[in-house]
Protein backbone atom coordinates (compact mmCIF):
# COMPACT_ATOMS: atom_id res chain seq x y z
CA UNK A 1 0.00 0.00 0.00
CA UNK A 2 1.36 3.25 -1.18
CA UNK A 3 0.98 5.78 1.54
CA UNK A 4 -0.92 9.51 0.74
CA UNK A 5 0.83 11.86 1.94
CA UNK A 6 0.15 15.83 1.91
CA UNK A 7 2.63 18.27 2.57
CA UNK A 8 1.93 22.23 4.23
CA UNK A 9 3.88 24.68 2.86
CA UNK A 10 5.03 22.88 -0.06
CA UNK A 11 6.65 26.23 -1.48
CA UNK A 12 9.16 27.08 0.28
CA UNK A 13 12.82 25.30 0.46
CA UNK A 14 11.90 22.02 3.17
CA UNK A 15 8.25 21.81 0.90
CA UNK A 16 10.65 21.38 -2.28
CA UNK A 17 12.94 19.57 -0.79
CA UNK A 18 10.10 16.81 0.63
CA UNK A 19 8.70 16.56 -2.91
CA UNK A 20 12.21 16.02 -3.94
CA UNK A 21 12.45 12.82 -1.77
CA UNK A 22 8.89 11.73 -1.72
CA UNK A 23 9.10 11.67 -5.81
CA UNK A 24 11.52 8.39 -5.61
CA UNK A 25 10.02 7.28 -2.39
CA UNK A 26 8.10 3.43 -3.63
CA UNK A 27 6.13 3.89 0.16
CA UNK A 28 4.92 7.06 -0.61
CA UNK A 29 2.71 9.30 -2.86
CA UNK A 30 1.94 13.03 -2.98
CA UNK A 31 -1.87 13.55 -2.90
CA UNK A 32 -1.77 16.89 -1.71
CA UNK A 33 0.38 20.32 -2.07
CA UNK A 34 -0.78 23.72 0.18
CA UNK A 35 0.26 27.12 -0.39
CA UNK A 36 -0.71 30.33 0.72
CA UNK A 37 0.30 33.07 -1.58
CA UNK A 38 1.27 30.87 -4.34
CA UNK A 39 -1.96 28.71 -4.25
CA UNK A 40 -3.66 28.14 -7.22
CA UNK A 41 0.19 27.47 -8.95
CA UNK A 42 1.73 24.31 -10.76
CA UNK A 43 4.59 23.17 -8.65
CA UNK A 44 6.48 23.39 -11.63
CA UNK A 45 5.98 27.28 -12.11
CA UNK A 46 7.21 27.73 -8.47
CA UNK A 47 10.13 24.90 -8.84
CA UNK A 48 10.85 24.16 -12.49
CA UNK A 49 13.93 21.61 -10.89
CA UNK A 50 10.38 19.46 -9.98
CA UNK A 51 8.77 20.20 -13.43
CA UNK A 52 8.93 16.78 -15.01
CA UNK A 53 6.72 15.36 -11.50
CA UNK A 54 3.13 14.70 -12.20
CA UNK A 55 2.32 16.85 -9.00
CA UNK A 56 -0.88 18.07 -7.80
CA UNK A 57 -1.81 21.91 -7.84
CA UNK A 58 -1.36 24.11 -5.00
CA UNK A 59 -4.24 24.89 -3.13
CA UNK A 60 -5.07 26.34 0.38
CA UNK A 61 -5.09 24.37 3.32
CA UNK A 62 -8.96 24.36 3.63
CA UNK A 63 -8.94 22.42 0.19
CA UNK A 64 -7.54 19.28 1.62
CA UNK A 65 -9.62 16.36 1.75
CA UNK A 66 -7.73 14.93 4.88
CA UNK A 67 -9.72 11.83 4.95
CA UNK A 68 -7.78 10.73 1.91
CA UNK A 69 -4.36 11.60 3.50
CA UNK A 70 -2.12 9.37 5.74
CA UNK A 71 0.24 11.23 6.63
CA UNK A 72 0.73 15.07 6.64
CA UNK A 73 3.67 16.96 6.81
CA UNK A 74 3.85 20.74 7.96
CA UNK A 75 6.67 22.97 6.55
CA UNK A 76 5.24 25.84 7.79
CA UNK A 77 6.18 29.15 9.28
CA UNK A 78 7.23 29.69 13.23
CA UNK A 79 3.56 29.89 14.64
CA UNK A 80 2.10 29.07 11.85
CA UNK A 81 1.90 25.56 12.71
CA UNK A 82 0.60 25.79 16.19
CA UNK A 83 -2.54 27.71 14.78
CA UNK A 84 -2.69 25.11 11.89
CA UNK A 85 -2.12 21.85 13.18
CA UNK A 86 -5.25 21.72 15.74
CA UNK A 87 -7.68 21.75 13.31
CA UNK A 88 -6.21 19.06 11.55
CA UNK A 89 -7.74 15.13 12.03
CA UNK A 90 -7.45 14.35 15.70
CA UNK A 91 -6.10 10.70 13.79
CA UNK A 92 -3.64 12.10 11.09
CA UNK A 93 -0.58 11.31 11.51
CA UNK A 94 2.04 14.52 11.57
CA UNK A 95 5.02 15.32 11.34
CA UNK A 96 6.12 19.11 11.98
CA UNK A 97 9.12 20.86 10.56
CA UNK A 98 8.86 23.91 12.08
CA UNK A 99 9.88 25.19 15.61
CA UNK A 100 6.96 25.21 17.11
CA UNK A 101 6.72 22.10 19.22
CA UNK A 102 10.71 21.30 19.42
CA UNK A 103 10.99 22.30 22.83
CA UNK A 104 8.81 20.11 25.59
CA UNK A 105 8.48 23.01 28.34
CA UNK A 106 6.16 25.73 27.46
CA UNK A 107 8.37 28.22 29.76
CA UNK A 108 11.12 27.22 27.69
CA UNK A 109 9.31 27.46 24.63
CA UNK A 110 8.29 31.38 25.63
CA UNK A 111 11.69 32.29 26.70
CA UNK A 112 13.61 31.23 23.19
CA UNK A 113 10.67 32.50 21.09
CA UNK A 114 9.51 35.55 23.32
CA UNK A 115 5.47 34.53 23.71
CA UNK A 116 3.13 31.70 25.49
CA UNK A 117 2.42 29.03 23.30
CA UNK A 118 -0.82 28.44 21.80
CA UNK A 119 -0.96 24.95 21.43
CA UNK A 120 0.42 23.46 24.59
CA UNK A 121 -1.97 20.32 25.13
CA UNK A 122 -0.30 19.26 21.43
CA UNK A 123 2.96 20.36 22.54
CA UNK A 124 2.99 17.82 25.20
CA UNK A 125 2.03 15.04 22.44
CA UNK A 126 4.69 15.70 20.37
CA UNK A 127 7.61 13.58 20.05
CA UNK A 128 11.25 15.09 19.20
CA UNK A 129 12.47 13.92 16.12
CA UNK A 130 15.95 13.13 16.11
CA UNK A 131 15.38 9.39 15.22
CA UNK A 132 18.50 8.12 16.32
CA UNK A 133 17.85 9.09 19.61
CA UNK A 134 13.97 8.50 19.79
CA UNK A 135 13.11 5.64 17.56
CA UNK A 136 10.90 3.86 19.28
CA UNK A 137 8.61 6.40 20.58
CA UNK A 138 8.40 7.93 17.05
CA UNK A 139 7.48 4.33 15.68
CA UNK A 140 4.59 4.97 17.90
CA UNK A 141 3.67 8.39 17.80
CA UNK A 142 0.85 10.45 15.55
CA UNK A 143 2.52 13.49 15.73
CA UNK A 144 6.46 13.83 15.89
CA UNK A 145 8.15 17.85 16.06
CA UNK A 146 11.35 17.54 14.05
CA UNK A 147 14.52 19.13 15.05
CA UNK A 148 16.31 22.44 14.26
CA UNK A 149 19.06 21.82 11.68
CA UNK A 150 21.65 23.20 13.59
CA UNK A 151 20.37 21.42 16.77
CA UNK A 152 20.32 18.15 15.12
CA UNK A 153 24.50 18.59 14.00
CA UNK A 154 25.20 19.73 17.45
CA UNK A 155 23.56 16.65 18.54
CA UNK A 156 25.05 13.72 16.43
CA UNK A 157 27.98 15.54 17.45
CA UNK A 158 27.57 15.20 21.52
CA UNK A 159 24.68 13.79 22.23
CA UNK A 160 26.33 10.04 22.91
CA UNK A 161 29.47 11.91 24.91
CA UNK A 162 27.36 13.35 27.27
CA UNK A 163 25.02 10.55 28.14
CA UNK A 164 28.71 8.68 28.23
CA UNK A 165 30.34 11.57 30.92
CA UNK A 166 33.59 11.63 28.58
CA UNK A 167 33.13 15.33 28.34
CA UNK A 168 33.04 18.64 30.76
CA UNK A 169 29.80 19.91 30.45
CA UNK A 170 30.77 22.98 31.16
CA UNK A 171 33.44 23.66 28.70
CA UNK A 172 31.87 22.95 25.02
CA UNK A 173 32.09 25.73 22.67
CA UNK A 174 29.75 24.76 19.45
CA UNK A 175 30.82 26.44 16.00
CA UNK A 176 28.99 26.23 13.52
CA UNK A 177 29.13 27.43 9.72
CA UNK A 178 25.91 27.50 7.80
CA UNK A 179 24.31 27.56 4.62
CA UNK A 180 21.76 30.19 3.42
CA UNK A 181 19.27 28.13 3.03
CA UNK A 182 19.06 27.80 6.32
CA UNK A 183 17.06 30.86 6.71
CA UNK A 184 14.44 29.97 4.50
CA UNK A 185 13.13 31.17 1.07
CA UNK A 186 11.44 34.78 2.08
CA UNK A 187 12.88 37.81 1.04
CA UNK A 188 15.25 39.28 3.47
CA UNK A 189 18.04 42.23 3.02
CA UNK A 190 21.11 40.67 4.70
CA UNK A 191 20.61 37.45 2.54
CA UNK A 192 20.67 39.36 -0.81
CA UNK A 193 23.59 38.03 -2.94
CA UNK A 194 25.29 41.54 -2.99
CA UNK A 195 25.25 41.33 0.79
CA UNK A 196 26.06 37.81 1.34
CA UNK A 197 28.35 36.60 -1.13
CA UNK A 198 31.91 37.10 -0.48
CA UNK A 199 31.93 37.20 3.57
CA UNK A 200 30.87 35.23 6.16
CA UNK A 201 28.99 36.54 9.03
CA UNK A 202 28.40 35.64 12.26
CA UNK A 203 24.78 35.65 13.39
CA UNK A 204 22.28 35.62 16.73
CA UNK A 205 25.99 35.83 18.72
CA UNK A 206 26.15 35.81 22.51
CA UNK A 207 23.70 33.00 23.80
CA UNK A 208 20.55 34.28 21.66
CA UNK A 209 20.11 31.65 18.97
CA UNK A 210 16.78 29.95 19.25
CA UNK A 211 18.27 26.29 18.79
CA UNK A 212 19.72 27.02 22.46
CA UNK A 213 17.13 25.80 23.59
CA UNK A 214 16.95 22.50 21.85
CA UNK A 215 20.51 22.24 23.25
CA UNK A 216 19.77 22.91 26.84
CA UNK A 217 16.92 20.47 26.48
CA UNK A 218 18.76 17.16 25.11
CA UNK A 219 22.46 17.96 26.27
CA UNK A 220 20.62 18.26 29.33
CA UNK A 221 18.74 15.14 29.42
CA UNK A 222 22.17 13.18 27.84
CA UNK A 223 24.10 14.00 30.13
CA UNK A 224 21.62 13.90 33.63
CA UNK A 225 22.99 17.71 34.50
CA UNK A 226 22.36 21.26 33.86
CA UNK A 227 24.33 22.37 30.58
CA UNK A 228 24.32 24.99 28.75
CA UNK A 229 26.91 25.27 25.97
CA UNK A 230 28.34 28.03 24.00
CA UNK A 231 27.68 28.61 20.12
CA UNK A 232 27.74 30.45 17.61
CA UNK A 233 26.76 30.09 14.00
CA UNK A 234 28.34 31.82 10.77
CA UNK A 235 26.56 32.11 7.69
CA UNK A 236 28.79 31.52 4.88
CA UNK A 237 27.61 32.28 1.36
CA UNK A 238 26.89 28.96 0.20
CA UNK A 239 23.79 27.11 -0.48
CA UNK A 240 23.42 24.21 1.51
CA UNK A 241 25.07 22.40 4.27
CA UNK A 242 26.67 22.79 8.15
CA UNK A 243 29.73 22.08 9.06
CA UNK A 244 29.92 21.85 13.26
CA UNK A 245 33.08 22.08 15.19
CA UNK A 246 32.47 21.16 19.42
CA UNK A 247 35.60 22.26 21.45
CA UNK A 248 35.60 19.94 24.30
CA UNK A 249 37.56 18.94 26.91
CA UNK A 250 37.77 15.19 26.91
CA UNK A 251 40.40 11.99 25.61
CA UNK A 252 40.03 12.42 22.03
CA UNK A 253 40.59 8.72 21.35
CA UNK A 254 37.96 7.43 23.70
CA UNK A 255 35.19 10.05 22.15
CA UNK A 256 36.22 8.57 18.96
CA UNK A 257 35.47 5.19 19.92
CA UNK A 258 32.23 6.34 21.95
CA UNK A 259 30.84 7.45 18.63
CA UNK A 260 31.84 4.69 16.93
CA UNK A 261 30.38 2.41 19.07
CA UNK A 262 26.88 4.42 19.28
CA UNK A 263 26.71 4.75 15.53
CA UNK A 264 28.17 1.24 13.99
CA UNK A 265 24.77 0.17 13.37
CA UNK A 266 23.18 3.57 11.81
CA UNK A 267 22.59 3.59 8.48
CA UNK A 268 23.19 7.46 7.96
CA UNK A 269 25.71 8.20 10.53
CA UNK A 270 29.18 7.61 9.30
CA UNK A 271 32.16 8.59 11.76
CA UNK A 272 35.41 8.91 9.77
CA UNK A 273 38.47 7.34 11.39
CA UNK A 274 40.59 8.79 13.88
CA UNK A 275 42.25 11.95 12.76
CA UNK A 276 39.84 12.78 9.52
CA UNK A 277 37.54 15.31 9.28
CA UNK A 278 34.30 15.84 7.57
CA UNK A 279 32.91 18.43 4.21
CA UNK A 280 29.90 19.32 3.23
CA UNK A 281 30.76 18.58 -0.08
CA UNK A 282 30.78 14.89 0.41
CA UNK A 283 27.25 14.88 2.14
CA UNK A 284 25.52 17.63 0.17
CA UNK A 285 22.14 16.48 -1.42
CA UNK A 286 22.30 13.42 0.74
CA UNK A 287 20.81 11.97 4.55
CA UNK A 288 24.27 11.44 5.49
CA UNK A 289 26.02 12.95 8.60
CA UNK A 290 29.55 12.47 8.30
CA UNK A 291 31.42 12.88 11.79
CA UNK A 292 34.94 13.18 12.56
CA UNK A 293 37.55 13.58 15.90
CA UNK A 294 40.45 15.51 16.45
CA UNK A 295 42.87 15.46 19.13
CA UNK A 296 43.97 19.46 20.38
CA UNK A 297 47.98 19.73 21.24
CA UNK A 298 46.90 20.72 24.59
CA UNK A 299 46.29 17.55 26.39
CA UNK A 300 42.73 16.00 27.21
CA UNK A 301 41.49 18.47 24.47
CA UNK A 302 39.85 17.63 21.61
CA UNK A 303 37.19 18.95 18.69
CA UNK A 304 34.35 16.65 16.93
CA UNK A 305 33.35 17.74 13.65
CA UNK A 306 29.49 16.86 11.84
CA UNK A 307 29.02 17.97 8.53
CA UNK A 308 25.08 17.63 7.57
CA UNK A 309 23.15 19.31 4.64
CA UNK A 310 20.25 21.09 6.26
CA UNK A 311 17.49 20.52 4.03
CA UNK A 312 17.70 16.60 3.87
CA UNK A 313 19.20 15.21 7.07
CA UNK A 314 18.45 18.44 8.85
CA UNK A 315 15.22 18.64 7.90
CA UNK A 316 13.26 16.71 5.14
CA UNK A 317 15.41 14.00 5.19
CA UNK A 318 15.04 13.29 8.56
CA UNK A 319 11.10 14.14 8.30
CA UNK A 320 11.25 11.44 6.45
CA UNK A 321 12.66 9.34 7.80
CA UNK A 322 10.42 9.54 11.18
CA UNK A 323 7.22 9.18 8.80
CA UNK A 324 8.90 6.07 7.29
CA UNK A 325 9.04 4.56 10.96
CA UNK A 326 5.36 5.85 12.01
CA UNK A 327 4.06 3.89 9.17
CA UNK A 328 5.38 1.08 9.73
CA UNK A 329 7.84 1.10 6.54
CA UNK A 330 11.50 0.94 6.62
CA UNK A 331 13.24 3.51 8.00
CA UNK A 332 15.66 4.00 4.95
CA UNK A 333 13.09 3.86 2.35
CA UNK A 334 13.59 6.30 -0.03
CA UNK A 335 16.71 7.90 1.50
CA UNK A 336 19.63 5.94 0.65
CA UNK A 337 20.40 8.49 -2.50
CA UNK A 338 24.26 8.96 -2.58
CA UNK A 339 25.33 12.76 -1.78
CA UNK A 340 26.13 15.03 -5.08
CA UNK A 341 29.09 15.59 -5.64
CA UNK A 342 31.14 17.73 -7.09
Amino acid sequence: MTAKIAILGASGYTGAELVRIIASHPGMEVAALAADRKAGMAMRDVFPHLAHLDLPTLVTIDEIDFSAIDLCFCALPHVTSQQVIPGLPADLKVVDLSADFRLRDPAAYEKWYGQPHQAVELQKEAVYGLTEFYREEIRGARFVAGTGCNAATGLFSLVPLFRAGLIDPDSVILDMKVGVSGAGRSLKENLLHAELSEGWMPYAAGGKHRHLGEFDQEFSLAAGREVRVQFTPTLLPANRGILSAAYVQGDAAALHAALVEAYQDEPFLHVLPMGQVPSTRSIRGSNMVHLGVAAERAKGRATVFAALDNLTKGSSGQAVQNANLMLGLEETEGLMMAPLFP
